[in-house]
């Protein structure tokens, strides 16, 4: 039989938190009087680990999808996506302005190397067009001194026809974390997208998640926000659980049971004997390990569930196996089944706060070698069910 791990994708999980996010954002537009913003669902990264097909029937209803790759906005055009993908850091080479025009994407813009390959491109249609900038988070941008210049060259190259629809666009460093911060950033962002016309992006998940900022942004201009790991079930706040915003889990990587030691105290357990048991203690041995994903520098005290029930990692992780304390579970034996995060067991953000890391980085580095099942949704949705105002229940 194969090697006892699985990791379920939940679609109906994807679906259930695109919605979440949808009605809260309708909910608060309708308090305010203004139209809702729009939702690039992001599915970079292979949807953070979920799979570009999950991603792409999980949020299905949504009003766009953003990622990074070219192969993958590719892909999800061939896969019959139809409504705007962006992509979120542009493009790298001039060959691959011919590839976002023929396959009609949306770009960021972000410094002066893609403008100039963008002034001597030739299109075929003109290409909706992001201008970033850079208020704060010193990755990608431009500086605020040198965006109003960036735009006339887009204003220009709009006129003459390479250019569509053209928007601006920032990304917030500490919106989980620092109201001062994010709004030294929104005010910054305000002060220059005042003088540039047209839809404004700055919301990631934590910002979406965080009214007071979007609804900061003049009501006339057409807003998008970019919610990403929300929408697989995880928290962008450490206060604040995903359980507790109204989100499920989508994907849960589980296990069994597939040894069981007796230690005596005094004897240890694993590699460098990082844990010594102090009292008699029944050791299940998990077929998991950092080659299937998951966190090497998750320690003794890392939650896992056994049988239903809570309990804890013992020792250091190694390459295939892990070791879980069943003291408490004495009906656990060889076989029983196991969930190291998701769907009744701990939150993949509590085993990653654990681990001194966060959610995004263990749904993404799920191996490969694991295998997948994936989970569709009890009532899928169809072809007549389409954008956010669908899904968000309005007419």
């Amino acid at each position: 039989m194969p090697r006892p791990i699985m990791a379920t994708i939940s679609v109906g999980a994807m679906q259930h938190n695109l919605q979440r996010v949808a009605s809260s954002l309708h909910e608060q537009a309708r308090g305010l009087g203004r139209e809702a913003p729009r939702v690039w669902a992001v599915i970079k990264a292979n949807a953070y680990g979920h799979g570009l097909a999950q991603g792409i029937a999980g949020f299905a209803a949504a009003d766009g999808l953003a990622m990074l790759d070219l192969a993958e906005a590719v892909a999800c055009r061939e896969a019959g996506w139809q409504r705007p993908i962006m992509l979120l850091e542009g493009w790298f080479e001039p060959q691959d302005i011919s590839v976002v025009d023929t396959y009609g994407l949306t770009v960021s813009v972000h410094g002066e190397d893609q403008l100039r390959m963008l002034e001597h491109a030739r299109v075929a249609r003109p290409i909706h067009v992001n201008l970033k900038i850079n208020t704060g988070m010193n990755r990608l941008g431009f500086a605020p001194h040198a965006a109003q210049a960036a735009w006339q060259r887009l204003v220009a190259l709009q006129r003459r026809g390479v250019v569509g629809e053209l928007g601006s666009m920032m990304h917030f460093s500490r919106a989980d974390d620092d109201p001062a911060v994010t709004r030294d950033q929104l005010a910054v962002f305000k002060s220059l997208a005042g003088s540039m016309p047209g839809f404004v992006s700055v919301c990631n998940s934590a910002a979406t998640l965080t009214p007071a900022l979007w609804a900061q942004l003049p009501p006339e201009r057409t807003q998008w926000v970019r919610p990403g790991i929300c929408l697989y079930g995880a928290s962008p706040f450490a206060d604040r659980s995903a359980a507790d915003l109204g989100l499920r889990p989508v994907m849960t990587l589980s296990a069994r049971i597939i040894a069981v030691q007796q230690c005596l105290p005094g004897a240890s357990v694993g590699y460098g004997h990082l844990y010594t048991a102090e009292h008699p203690t029944r050791v299940g041995i998990v077929a998991c390990g950092y080659a299937d994903g998951y966190p090497r520098h998750a320690g003794t005290g890392t939650p896992v569930t056994v049988a239903g029930r809570a309990t804890r990692l013992l020792g250091r992780v190694s390459m295939d196996m892990l070791a879980v304390d069943l003291t408490p579970i004495p009906e656990a034996t060889v076989g029983s089944p196991v969930v190291l995060w998701g769907e009744g067991g701990p939150s993949v953000d509590a085993v990653a706060q654990a681990a001194g890391t966060v959610g995004y980085e263990l749904l993404c580095a799920l191996a490969q070698r694991v295998p997948r099942r994936i989970e569709p949704p009890a009532s899928p949705l169809t072809g007549a069910v389409t954008g956010m105002n669908a899904l968000a229940g309005e007419s």
